[in-house]
């Protein structure tokens, strides 16, 4: 732990204009979190175009900043009108409603506040921690280890996504072929670019990322024809927790982020993921299992604190080993693409600054989170009532400026709409977008490291078996990959029997 180069990052940071940024990034983020429909996904990837002459510190904090709002501001609508802004609130509907319209969405929204930043807290202290031993141990992997880790990682995803685990397969592999086109890094030819010469530098990351997540999304509003819900004021201003409340609920806080934590290492979960089994936990353990789902404060607390637990434990495979966390994390990825630093065990001694920048971050965007949503939650909840008609072009406008301004060519713009009708199109097939965008973030580095791999060993896939490292990741990959039929077999057995008996 390098305690100096983490205070001269927060220095850094405290200056008037990087501060604006970090200032500017949890705001922003906060609003789009709040606002269902919209993600930080594609906040992110709408703003990834500007940071490309920003100082690479600034941009890297500005992007962070935007990532610990997102995913704090989504309680908002979540529990004043059952509406979670994302995808990682889904469980805070199921408490922080009821007790809203019970007439204490003050008391719901402080206990969703603090428990957000509790889990943030504990996530960045997990963060600070083990990041740099972890890039240590890293920098022994060789290429065989980085590609069984990377197929361990992608099966992850496919066994924990969101609907089936052949869905799941079924996105990543779509990734993976997406990424296909370009120049092979082996021979150098073309390959699958079908005559287009834009395509030799293959399909670019933030055309694809626009697409995928913001293009889609302005579809799928363009045809939801629901009506503006029913406005749920406040009617108390009192959103902060007392100490006879952080007492009580204490170990449900500390338990929660720390599983939310684990979650977001794990490469590509995300921290919707996080907060299913933080709640699920949480009810299990809770001497008022009956509350849930009709209240509860422990449910709130447990699905807040999991989810932002999750930002700081994605960072750290990101920082560590260059592999995404979540799709944010891909797009991060990106970002520090652009600016040519590459992620991974090496980032502490190439880009030393912009490592601790990150952590620094994280840490002060949690707490500058903390401040603005219980100062200026009254405000932010009436933004879901904007009409759809003068939203939708704004955002309509950004994504093409957006791809557009990656090469100054309309064939990115063109990328991108083809892909917004992919991903609506995959998302009405219940197919997942996380093991899409992950599969094809992933697949490039784990061709160029199962070549490099065969081309020091002349072919010979062994090492994968002979080396522990390689034989442990096969391993757990294979064991993800079954472990979900065989527990679907199971209880499908369990209810048969229960049937028959």
């Amino acid at each position: 732990m390098d305690l100096p180069a983490l205070f001269g990052a927060i220095g850094h940071i405290f200056a008037p204009w990087t501060f604006f940024m970090l200032f500017l990034g949890t705001a922003l983020g906060i609003v789009v979190g709040a606002i269902p429909g919209l993600s930080g996904a594609m906040l992110i990837a709408l703003t990834l175009p500007l940071t490309f002459y920003m100082d690479p510190f600034d941009a890297v904090v500005l992007l962070i900043a935007m990532y610990v709002g997102a995913i704090s501001g989504g309680l908002i609508t979540a529990t004043l009108m059952r509406m979670p802004g994302t995808p990682a609130s889904v469980m805070t509907t199921l408490d922080g409603y009821p007790m809203a319209r019970s007439g204490q969405p003050g008391r719901a929204l402080g206990l969703g506040i603090t428990a957000s930043f509790v889990g943030g807290l504990v996530s960045w202290m997990v963060l600070l921690t083990i990041t740099q031993p972890l890039s240590i141990l890293a920098t022994r992997f060789g290429p065989f280890e980085y590609f069984t880790l990377i197929m361990m990682a992608m099966v992850l995803i496919a066994s924990v996504s969101e609907g089936s685990l052949v869905k799941g397969l079924i996105a990543g592999l779509l990734g993976m072929l997406v990424s296909m086109p370009g120049v092979d890094p082996s021979s150098g030819m073309p390959r699958l670019t079908f005559g287009f010469y834009q395509l030799n530098g293959g399909l670019q990351l933030l055309p694809v990322l626009i697409g995928t997540f913001a293009v889609s999304q302005v579809i799928k509003d363009c045809m939801d024809r629901g009506g503006v819900p029913e406005r749920q004021e406040l009617k108390s201003s009192k959103v902060l927790m007392s100490l006879r409340d952080l007492r009580r609920n204490a170990g449900n806080m500390i338990r929660s982020s720390f599983i939310g934590t684990w979650i977001g290492i794990l490469p590509g979960i995300g921290a919707s993921i996080g907060s299913v089994v933080a709640y699920t936990v949480a009810k299990n353990m809770s001497d008022t299992p009956e509350k849930f789902g009709h209240g509860s404060e422990e449910g709130i607390i447990a699905s807040e604190a999991a989810n932002n637990a999750t930002v700081g434990g994605a960072l750290i495979p990101l920082i560590a080993m260059g592999i995404p966390g979540s799709v944010i994390d891909a797009i991060l990825i990106g970002a520090l693409t652009i600016h040519s630093i590459q992620p991974g065990p090496t980032l502490f001694l190439t880009n030393n600054d912009i490592v601790w920048g990150m952590i620094a971050a994280a840490l002060l965007a949690n707490i500058l989170m903390f401040v603005l949503m219980t100062s200026s939650v009254r405000y932010i909840s009436g933004l879901i009532y904007l009409p759809k008609s003068f939203v939708l072009p704004i955002v309509m406008m950004f994504c093409v400026i957006g791809s557009y301004a990656l090469n100054n060519t309309m064939f990115d713009v063109w990328v991108m709409l083809v892909f917004g009708v992919i991903g609506f199109l995959m998302e009405r097939a219940s197919i997942p977008l996380g093991p899409f965008v992950i599969g094809f973030v992933l697949a490039p580095l784990g061709e160029e490291k199962l070549r490099s791999g065969l081309m020091m060993t002349a072919g010979d896939f062994s090492p994968i078996v002979t080396r522990p490292f390689p034989l442990a990741f096969t391993l757990m990959a294979i064991a993800l990959l079954v472990w979900p039929i065989i527990s679907e077999r199971r209880r499908k057995a369990k209810a048969r029997a229960s049937e028959e008996g």
